[in-house]
This record gives structure tokens, C-alpha cells and sequence, in this order.
């Protein structure tokens, strides 16, 4: 069923996939975000720009003053468009919508004037080739091109005709639509909606805020942050905005964030590069910190080196910490969050559910656990959230929230609070999600550290000591009837780190054996 609106239009959501989808259909579109969000961005850009134009002309007397005034003084709007159309009376977008010929060609042209002009939309709004060819093909020939403006023509994305909650919501929407459609890659850039809306919630952000994420991707956690502020706060209060910063590694997921962040209105900072070996937030000299970090880096990345871990100058690997592997990076990027808090702040992270387990119940010295078990007895661990299973859309293990908090209450320390949520969701398609009670009711037992059965319990240090630091709320809070359930996700897990460990001693004692040939 199409959703519509009160003036019997489809809804904005349902009108931003069909344009999506106009290029090949819904099985492809997809593959076409990197075009179709900044064609999208740039009708948003062009529609205030317009708006910007008629306010201005309605104190000068003309729209035809207004492009002369904006022009001379770019200041007078947020950002300055150097489109005109024949008649200044016409529409900014217009420009675009009538482009016949060599349309691919001319679009880039138009973007790339238009960054040229506003310096912030530099390598955002220009980063794409309308006209690229792969073996001598257009990637998106003129004709689908034409089409897919066509479509986005449909709708007027200005101040007036949609909020800047509304667009942004919309905007949302289609990424998350991409990621569905994505498969393996979906992950780098986005983290389901309900979960970044728990984060956030128990994240509890103030006005005014330093919040960070080291692996923003399309800036979702940082956004859901500033939409839990205002929903704190109220329509009405006046309130200082949140100061977000984030670093990403991929170019056009970097592209990405920043356009989500500019269409839903909100300002920050977002930087580019590899966070874990070239930190671009840094204060003299040292790495920046924050009161709030918020992330969901790539799970179990095995792209770094022990040298990676003993080479860092910045003091992110302490000792008895440090290197936990390669095979997993997850504690790695968790001691990264730890010192870009500041002596006061919290953090909440999604990670693999490996990572609250892994090498627990070993007899054998395990890296990974030896750098939980030093944050479990640095008493940084604030509390754990076991999620339900196929909620992400680049695999359909569960994951964890691991909250990390560097001034606990008194009557919170040398504590941890574990809640199990596994059965929280409802089936979708093609993925899970956490209906909105659902939501409120995880955010607020952990707000509240309430113990609830077979959902949410207090544990000690000392009894995760006893259970070999094994953080996992499933290995302390049954769901099910029977005390012998274990999350199928977990299971397998551990008997892939027994494999690799059988592997590496049958490699030891074959080279044993090979001396006595």
C-alpha cells in the first residue's frame, strides 16, 4: 500500500524510492546511490536557494535584484548557487530539468560550479562523474539520467514545502533503503535506525555536547543524537545544538555523511581517512576528546598489525591492553573510543557478539579476552546489550552495545549491567527491527539499571571474573525455558576461535615432527 499524505500525494519516502528506482527498478537501484543522493541533495540546495531568492526579492522588488544582490554577497544565503535561468523568474532547478543534450556532462559541469562556489561542498557535492564510462559505457547513460531527474522534478523540496526533519527522515529512509539492497557492503555506511535511536537515548546528550564517531559512515549515530536532544528539549525551547564530529574512511560514504548531516540541517564536522592509523581530530598534539562517542565500526577487521598497536604515540593501547589479535580489530577500536572520552564521558559501541566472549573458557592465553579483562578490572564498562539476530544488513548475527562510561555513580562501580534483548523485535522483510516499545523499554531499563527476569540483571566484577570475563548478558540471563539455551550466533563463534587454535597447534606440531623425519 502506498502511503499518502493529507493533499492525497504519495508521502515523501514513498516518492524518493520511485525516483530511485526509475533508473532500472527497485533490484538495482542500489547500485546507483552514489548518483542518486547528491541528485537529490542538489534539488534540496536548489529549492531554498529559490526560496532564499524570493524572500530577498520581496524587500528589493524582483527576483532579477535578488540574483544580483546574492551574487555580489554569497553571505546572504547559506549556500550560493551560481545558476541562473534565462528568466530570473524561473525556477533555480529548472537549469537542470531542461538539459536535453549531453546531459551527463553538463550536470557535472553545474555540480562543480556549484562547489566551487561554496568550499563545504567541496568533494561532496562535485564527487561524482554524471558522464563516467566503464569499457567505453556511460555507467548511467543520458536517457535513465534524464529520467531520474524527471522524477525528482516531481516534488519541491523547499523551506516551505517540507521540514528539515521531514527531508532528513526521507533521507534516511533511502540510504536505508541502499542498504538493503547492498548486501556484504551495507554495514560500512549505515547502522539500523532502532539501534542508533537506543545508543542515543541511553547516550542521554546535552545541549551543547562534544559527540564523536570514529567510523561515522553515513553519520547516522551522530544524527540520531541531535534528534534525541531535540526530543528532550521540546519543539519550543531555544537550545544550543550538539557539537558533532566524525571521521570516515571511504570517499563517497565521507560524501555521504556530509550531505545527511547539511539535509537534515544540522552543522559538524566530518573528516576523512583512516581513523585507527591517521586520527584527524587531535589537540595539541594529543587525540581529541569527547563527552559523547557514539559507533559501529567494521566488525572483526583484520587489517592491523601488532605494530600498528605498539607504534601508536598517542597512549590508545596501555599497557596490559594493547594488541587483542588480528583476527578482530573490535577491543582495538574499543580503546581508541576509551581515550577520546574525557574524564566524564560515556560511550556506546556496536560490536560483533564474538567480541563479549571470545577466548573465555579457554585454558590458553587469549589476547582478545586479556584486553577485556583489563577494562573489565579498570571498571570501564558501564553495561552490555545483547541485540535480537538479523536486525544488521551486512550479516545476520546479533551483535552487542557495549557501553563504556569513565565516571560511574559510586553505587554503579566495580558493577556491570547486562541486558538481554534478543527477543525484542518483530520480523521484516528483509531484515528484523526493535518496534518503537520495544525501543523504549531497552533504553529506559538500562537508564535506570532495572533488573526485570529473563531480561535485564546486575552483575559483579567479581562474578565476571568467575566466568573467565565472559561479558555476554546470554551467558547470565536465560531467555528461554531451559537453562541450557545459548544463542546458536555465540556458539558458533567460540568453536571458530577452538578451530583456528587447532589449526595453529596441529601447524606447531607438524613442524615438530618434521625433525625427526
Amino acid at each position: 500500500m502506498v502511503e499518502r499524505n493529507g493533499n492525497g500525494d504519495k508521502s515523501l519516502e514513498s516518492w524518493i524510492w520511485d525516483a530511485a528506482c526509475s533508473i532500472r527498478g527497485a533490484q538495482e537501484a542500489a547500485k546507483y546511490k552514489d548518483f542518486i543522493l547528491p541528485l537529490i541533495f542538489t534539488k534540496r540546495l536548489c529549492d531554498v536557494f529559490d526560496d532564499e531568492l524570493n524572500r530577498i526579492a520581496e524587500k528589493v522588488g524582483s527576483r532579477a535584484k535578488a540574483f544580483k544582490l546574492v551574487g555580489m554577497d554569497h553571505n546572504l544565503v547559506r549556500f550560493y548557487l551560481p545558476l541562473q535561468p534565462q528568466n530570473p523568474d524561473d525556477p533555480v532547478w529548472s537549469l537542470i530539468r531542461k538539459l536535453s543534450d549531453k546531459i551527463g556532462e553538463k550536470l557535472t559541469d553545474y555540480l562543480r560550479e556549484i562547489a566551487k562556489a561554496n568550499p563545504l561542498l567541496n568533494g561532496i557535492i562535485n564527487r561524482i562523474d554524471f558522464n563516467a564510462t566503464t569499457h567505453g559505457q556511460r555507467d548511467l547513460d543520458d536517457d535513465r539520467l534524464s529520467n531520474l531527474i524527471e522524477k525528482i522534478s516531481q516534488k519541491r523540496l523547499g523551506l516551505k514545502d517540507v521540514e528539515p526533519d521531514v527531508i532528513g527522515r526521507s533521507y534516511e529512509y533511502l540510504i536505508r533503503k541502499f542498504a538493503e539492497g547492498s548486501g556484504q557492503s551495507a554495514g560500512e555506511f549505515y547502522t539500523p535506525k532502532e539501534v542508533g535511536l537506543i545508543m542515543a537515548k541511553i547516550m542521554q546528550p546535552e545541549p551543547g555536547m562534544a559527540i564523536y564517531d570514529p567510523c561515522c559512515g553515513s553519520a547516522g549515530l551522530l544524527i540520531k543524537c541531535q534528534l534525541v536532544l531535540q526530543e528532550s528539549q521540546g519543539s519550543t525551547e531555544k537550545f544550543a545544538p550538539l557539537q558533532l564530529y566524525g571521521q570516515e574512511y571511504t570517499g563517497n560514504t565521507w560524501a555521504m555523511a556530509n550531505m545527511n548531516m547539511i539535509i537534515h540541517d544540522m552543522e559538524g564536522k566530518i573528516e576523512i581517512g583512516d581513523t585507527f592509523r591517521h586520527p584527524k581530530f587531535m589537540q595539541a598534539g594529543k587525540l581529541a576528546q569527547f563527552e559523547r562517542v557514539v559507533a559501529n565500526p567494521m566488525w572483526n577487521q583484520d587489517w592491523f598489525f601488532e605494530s600498528d598497536y605498539d607504534g601508536d604515540e598517542l597512549g590508545r593501547f596501555p599497557k596490559g591492553a594493547g594488541f587483542p589479535g588480528k583476527q578482530s580489530a573490535d577491543w582495538g577500536w574499543v580503546q581508541h573510543i576509551s581515550a577520546s572520552l574525557d574524564k566524564t564521558a560515556k560511550a556506546a559501541i556496536v560490536l560483533d557478539t564474538g567480541a563479549a566472549s571470545r577466548g573465555s573458557g579457554n585454558v590458553k592465553n587469549n589476547k582478545e579476552k586479556d584486553v577485556r579483562r583489563w577494562f573489565v578490572e579498570q571498571d570501564l564498562i558501564e553495561g552490555v546489550i545483547y541485540l535480537p539476530q538479523n536486525l544488521f544488513y551486512n550479516t545476520s548475527a546479533p551483535g552487542i552495545l557495549l557501553f563504556l562510561n569513565k565516571a560511574k555513580p559510586k553505587e554503579r562501580q566495580g558493577k556491570l549491567f547486562l541486558i538481554n534483548a534478543s527477543l525484542v523485535f518483530a520480523k521484516g522483510d528483509p531484515k528484523n527491527y526493535i518496534p518503537d516499545e520495544g525501543i523504549e523499554r531497552i533504553a529506559s531499563t538500562f537508564v535506570s539499571w532495572r533488573e526485570e527476569d529473563k531480561f535485564s540483571c546486575i552483575v559483579s566484577k567479581d562474578d565476571i571474573a568467575r566466568n573467565d570475563y565472559n561479558i555476554s548478558p546470554s551467558r547470565y540471563i536465560h531467555v528461554a525455558e531451559t537453562d541450557e539455551f545459548r544463542p546458536i550466533a555465540e556458539i558458533l563463534e567460540e568453536l571458530e576461535v577452538l578451530e583456528k587454535e587447532t589449526e595453529a597447534t596441529n601447524e606447531v606440531l607438524r613442524k615438530v615432527l618434521e625433525r625427526f623425519k
